[in-house]
């Protein structure tokens, strides 16, 4: 990862910001994308000398009052904000996030969501527990310890994510986040190296900066059992564990997204059965 993460982040912003959105007026051929240094510098009320000190990575103590006035004068939304102050390191640092252990009440709790995939991640985005049917749900997959190896580097992602670059796009916005927490986390750069490695894909995704939370989307997925799955899914934080999230996928009642999951569910019951049949050993009675 990049040891100028600020000024990256304010970067890849800019670039994504055009002068019509901005109410800049413009003249003649422009070479950069979206806004130019002294553009942004304007509409932040600063000095260029000191935006530029600022992207170059030659001041790394901006305050409350010029961050807040860079979010305004680049558009950004509240986890763009928020990711913002903690590149500053206007937040405190947040403890958690890593592979710590899920909470054996939510386990349970997951284990009674039987028509509803569930499971939980971490803020590099490890799969940490899944209940029966996100088991089932995620079972053409090799490996499903890591949402960002699924997406990027497993042959099952292309083809279970029927809308891959916007379910790819999101994942990196969701990964990106991990940073701000906190940017010196050994696992995170070593994922990101690792699957910038494999992916180049990735790579790109990575250096346009975006960030964004899990909140509810849609997503389009294609399983090799039941077929298409039009599903919405939620994330919800996990209050007693900082950086855990749970996230549960649904269906519409009586679609056919929802008969398909039933139908998901009832298979992954009947192999769960087959399996314990085939551990049972019947007591010597000799």
């Amino acid at each position: 990862m990049s040891s100028n993460e600020l000024g990256d982040f304010l970067r890849s912003r800019r670039a994504q910001v055009s002068p019509e959105e901005a109410g800049v007026r413009t003249y003649g051929v422009r070479k950069v994308a979206g806004l130019r240094r002294e553009e942004v510098a304007f509409l932040a009320g600063l000095s260029a000398d000191y935006y530029t000190r600022l992207e170059q990575g030659r001041e790394r103590n901006p305050s409350a009052q010029v961050l807040d006035a860079l979010a305004r004068a680049l558009g950004l939304d509240a986890d763009q904000e928020m990711h913002l102050y903690r590149l500053a390191r206007l937040v405190p640092a947040s403890r958690g996030g890593g592979r710590e252990p899920v909470s054996p009440m939510l386990l349970q709790l997951m284990d009674t969501y039987a028509s509803t995939p569930a499971f939980v991640l971490n803020r590099t985005l490890d799969i940490l527990a899944t209940n029966r049917l996100a088991e089932a749900l995620f079972s053409s997959f090799t490996d499903t310890d890591n949402l960002v190896r699924m997406v990027f580097t497993d042959p099952a992602g292309p083809e279970f994510f029927t809308e891959w670059h916007r379910a790819a796009q999101s994942t990196v916005a969701s990964l990106r986040l991990a940073v701000g927490h906190d940017p010196d986390d050994a696992r995170l750069t070593r994922l990101v190296d690792e699957v910038s490695a494999a992916s180049p894909a990735f790579r790109r995704y990575w250096e346009q900066g975006h960030v964004r939370g899990k909140t509810a989307e849609a997503k389009e997925l294609l399983h090799p059992d039941v077929g298409a799955l039009s599903l919405i899914f939620q994330a919800f934080d996990v209050r007693d564990k900082p950086g855990q999230q749970l996230v549960i996928y649904q269906a519409e009642p009586g679609s056919p997204s929802d008969h398909a999951l039933k139908l998901l569910g009832s298979l992954s019951a009947t192999k769960y059965r087959d399996r314990e049949d085939a551990d049972f050993t019947f007591p010597d009675r000799s």
